[in-house]
């Protein structure tokens, strides 16, 4: 281990004993003053984005560290200035629930800041034991905070639900790379790659090994039949905890596929490119047919989760780098809108009552046309309604697909997004058209209010400049 190596790790390092920093000064702030937790928390994601960007990797350069267990690339210093970005617009929102739930606690900062040190390392991981390493600290926090109300039943249900499922998914992947390591004879991703290069086809160690990989990838991803634990896990955490598990984890695990199936995995591209076909295919289909049934926004904004998943997985199987750009692109936009779209929920709640029935948004525009505005975007962009920028993701995605030859599973994601289209629709319906139900005033925090309006306008504006953004996902794999 040299100094040099230590500075291709310095955000993580940062990260970690920030982590620890937050965890043991919130010990010494008194409840009235717990607000100096979240400031602490904030400042320390500003510092990560500026390391970040000093340390900014050149395009087409990859460096490995630490024998080879651990990447620096512009693909990875990229999904972790997002990540930064997300999870401050996570704690903003996070703030005002957790003071009108009582659960404004620090344990929330120090888990969502230890969840975040397990994406950046699976984001930089080399090795299959950098990997695991990430994943795991990803899922201990999860499940920690998906608990975080102690008092409610179904959060405690929903907690043991994620994490019987989420050690399930967790001992599915870990034996497909023990049976990789074990035809190889390396843990090392580079090294994996080349030994699928010269190995004999038709090894049934690999082929095993390589089924559980995607397995394990599509449990943690949602994907159809591997989905069951969503729907009930973002419908029984705290709000709060829905909004952090359904937009900063998905970055990780990206991060994770394209990490082990591009650059462990690649030469095996026609074995897992069917795989992920036949996945992209379910969950596109079931998620966007069973979230029209669904009355809870929670349990819909899921199955919409499993529908995008998807499309990402569209990205993913073409195994291209213009394909792993536009999976990137996508979960990326993804992440903003997912975050956006709680947020309104958040905002519609009072006293700790959470605002997650669809009737719960019936005649927002009356109440408060800007916030409508605010979640017509959002629910625009979802739809991939033109001129939004998910418009353009699903554009880049499906030409991926195009390119690899999957002109069906292409025309299925077209007719899947219009029946989308509905349910999100639907929101938009309720609060222009019907009467409200609720005469409790829209109020929250001004700086919940500036960082909303500017999630719901990016919707628009990052569609408009779409061209940047997907330049920047190109940039990462040119």
């Amino acid at each position: 281990m040299s100094v040099s190596e230590l500075q291709l790790a310095l955000p993580e390092i940062f990260i970690a004993a920030m982590a620890c920093v937050v965890l043991v000064a919130d010990l010494f702030v008194t409840e009235s003053r717990r607000g100096l937790t979240h400031t602490l928390a904030l400042m320390v994601l500003a510092f990560a984005v500026i390391i970040t960007l000093r340390m900014m990797t050149p395009a087409g350069e990859a460096v490995l560290a630490f024998s080879d267990t651990f990447v620096r690339d512009r693909f990875g210093d990229i999904v972790k200035l997002f990540a930064y970005l997300v999870l401050m617009g996570v704690f903003v929102y996070s703030k005002h629930f957790l003071r009108m739930a009582g659960l404004f606690k620090g344990e929330f900062y120090s888990l969502s800041l230890f969840a975040l040190l397990g994406v950046m390392i699976m984001i930089s991981a080399g090795s299959l034991l950098t990997v695991y390493l990430g994943l795991e600290l990803l899922a201990l926090s999860s499940y920690a905070l998906v608990a975080l109300n102690r008092d409610s039943a179904s959060g405690a249900e929903a907690a043991m639900k994620y994490f019987i499922l989420g050690s399930l998914a967790s001992g599915i992947l870990l034996f497909g790379m023990s049976l990789i390591y074990g035809a190889t004879g390396t843990l090392a991703l580079n090294e994996i790659s080349s030994a699928l290069g010269q190995a004999a086809s038709g090894d049934a160690l690999l082929a095993f090994g390589l089924v559980f990989l995607v397995v394990g990838i599509a449990f943690k991803l949602g994907a159809v039949p591997f989905h069951m634990w969503l729907p009930d896990v973002y419908q029984g955490a705290p709000a709060a905890v829905t909004l952090l598990i359904a937009s900063l984890p998905k970055l990780g695990y990206l991060a994770l596929a394209i990490r082990l199936l591009s650059d462990g995995m690649g030469p095996l591209h026609a074995d897992w490119q069917m795989m992920l076909a036949v996945l992209a295919a379910l969950s596109m289909v079931l998620g966007n047919v069973v979230a029209i049934a669904q009355a809870n926004i929670k349990r819909m904004l899921a199955y919409s989760t499993i529908s995008h998943v998807g499309f990402i997985l569209l990205g993913l199987l073409a195994g291209t780098a213009a394909g792993y750009a536009a999976a990137t692109f996508y979960t990326i936009v993804y992440t903003l809108m997912s975050a956006g779209a709680f947020a309104m929920m958040i905002l519609l709640s009072h006293q700790g009552v959470e605002a997650e029935n669809l009737d719960d948004f019936k005649g927002l525009a009356k109440r408060s046309p800007w916030f409508a505005l605010v979640m017509l975007m959002l629910m625009f962009s979802l739809a991939g309604v033109p001129v939004f920028v998910s418009f353009f993701a699903k554009w880049q995605v499906i030409a991926a697909a195009i390119q690899a030859g999957f002109t069906g599973l292409s025309i299925l994601a077209v007719v899947t997004a219009v029946i989308g289209a509905f349910y999100y629709l639907r929101v938009v319906k309720l609060m222009y058209f019907d009467d409200p139900e609720n005469s409790t005033p829209v109020d929250a925090p001004f700086d919940f209010k500036a960082v909303l309006s500017i999630n719901g306008v990016a919707m628009l504006a990052l569609g408009i400049f779409s061209s940047g953004l997907i330049s920047l996902c190109v940039s990462a794999f040119g």
